[in-house]
């Protein structure tokens, strides 16, 4: 018997090579090349077609232009995410950590969408009796809810055409397999050929399809990273396990903002989404406490209130630089510009700098905010009460602005903020009722207008 000819497939975007290359041809990744069985090339093979039908040549001044029709899936945390809803014949890409609650916010979607269209829900990782548990656990009555056990990907496009669901989830593209292939369910071809005839369907049916990605070690979504570019939106379920809140964001939206985020805490009853999220990220202090500062962040179109807090402390000859939710390297810079540029030393001090609640900033619009918590943590003076910072620093000192810098401000106001240090070009023209703005160009200005705000 010979043995099965082997090609070697690319982790990253699916390119093939014929023996194993420290590089990828196709997309120049390192040591992404994987052993696969090579499939027999077949003559009508549907993964060859193309994903939508063709269109005559037209001219794009031409083409009209509508605006596309959503259908709120009644989660407004959700729905912020999606741009506003689902739309029909869409395809959407939700991964997360292993129970981080993608299969419990789905299934609320369903039920709750249940009653205005025909709704199917596919799970390839449970029985149909799991899933009813998880309902019941939930309070979902399920009454009008579709459920199919399958991993057979020819099956379950025919129950599609049976059923002809308007919303239809697969939990999760990772267990599926194709009978046109041989590889193992969760295989790159597997993956990439599953995604691709669903797409297909989605498109052609019109039928609004949710996928379940599995994640690596590293957070990343599992399989080729072609599954992404055929997709419509990209969802990143995010979270710790220690706390109750998780975080929705859009990595890619053809139909809405990137970068949105939606809020949701775990309960005993589902997800539920919070409506002023700005609470979570800001810890209550009786009084104001030395080495805290609120930054005003922006996460797609959503103004968020994080409080940024810092720890100076006697470090020795090797002082350590600890960041958790900013970045490290950017950190040791912020400190060699805040003692060239304003005199304030920490090359002895141990510095370490923490966003509360576990969220990620990576805008330089934090700059201000931690530069200022460090200044306060290093004289051991708190920053006045109802205080907030935000702009980037520059190598040379400079705060440049940030951009909507307005809206920052006025979710600050909203919330009962009184004194914002804030970049020159982000000064508004007219007054904030309640608002106090110190207009600063460099981080010395920073340094003294805090200290005469401190007294």
């Amino acid at each position: 018997m010979s043995r099965p000819k082997t090609i070697y497939t690319c982790s990253e975007c699916g390119g093939t090579a014929p023996r194993w290359l420290g590089q990828c041809p196709a997309c120049k990744a390192w040591n992404t090349l994987e052993e696969t069985v090579a499939e027999p090339a077949g003559p009508a093979k549907n993964r060859f077609q193309a994903l939508a039908a063709s269109q005559p040549v037209a001219t794009l001044s031409e083409i009209e232009a509508a605006e596309v029709a959503r259908t709120p899936t009644g989660l407004d945390e959700l729905d912020r995410v999606l741009g506003g809803g689902i739309v029909e014949g869409g395809v959407v890409l939700i991964g997360g950590d292993p129970g981080i609650g993608k299969s419990t916010l789905l299934l609320q979607a369903l039920d709750a969408l249940s009653s205005r269209m025909k709704v199917l829900y596919v799970t390839g990782e449970e029985s149909t009796a799991q899933v009813a548990m998880r309902a019941h656990r939930l309070g979902l009555a399920g009454t009008q809810v579709r459920v199919l056990a399958e991993i057979g990907l020819e099956k379950i496009q025919a129950t599609i055409a049976a059923e002809q669901p308007a919303f239809c989830v697969i939990d999760s593209i990772q267990t599926l397999y194709s009978d046109q292939l041989s590889s193992a369910p969760g295989s790159v071809a597997q993956v990439r050929e599953c995604a691709a005839q669903l797409t297909r369907t989605a498109k052609a049916g019109g039928c609004t399809m949710v996928l379940v990605g599995h994640v690596t070690k590293e957070g990343a979504l599992a399989g080729p990273r072609v599954l992404e570019h055929i997709v419509d939106t990209v969802l990143y379920f995010e979270g710790d396990t220690h706390s109750s809140f998780r975080l929705v964001r859009a990595i890619k939206n053809r139909f809405g903002a990137v970068n949105e985020i939606g809020v949701f805490a775990m309960t005993e009853k589902g997800l539920k989404g919070v409506a002023n999220p700005s609470a979570i990220f800001l810890s209550t202090h009786a009084q104001p406490v030395p080495g805290s500062c609120v930054l005003v962040t922006l996460e797609g179109t959503r103004p968020l209130l994080v409080e940024i807090q810092a720890l100076v402390d006697a470090g020795g000859p090797s002082p350590r630089r600890l960041s958790v939710g900013l970045e490290r390297d950017r950190l040791a810079m912020l400190l060699a510009v805040l003692h060239r540029h304003a005199g304030v030393a920490c090359m002895d001090q141990d510095v370490f700098v923490n966003a509360v609640g576990g969220v990620r900033i990576s805008e330089p619009a934090a700059d201000l905010a931690v530069l200022l918590a460090i200044q306060s943590s290093l004289r051991g003076k708190a920053l006045p009460r109802g205080f907030i910072a935000f702009g980037e620093v520059g190598l040379a000192g400079e705060v440049r602005p940030a951009p909507r810098g307005q809206e920052r401000l006025k979710e600050a106001a909203k919330l009962g903020f009184s004194v914002a240090v804030v970049p020159q070009a982000n000064a508004p023209k007219k007054p904030i009722e309640g608002l106090r703005i110190v207009p600063v160009e460099r981080i010395e200005q920073a340094i003294d207008a805090l200290r005469e705000l401190a007294g």
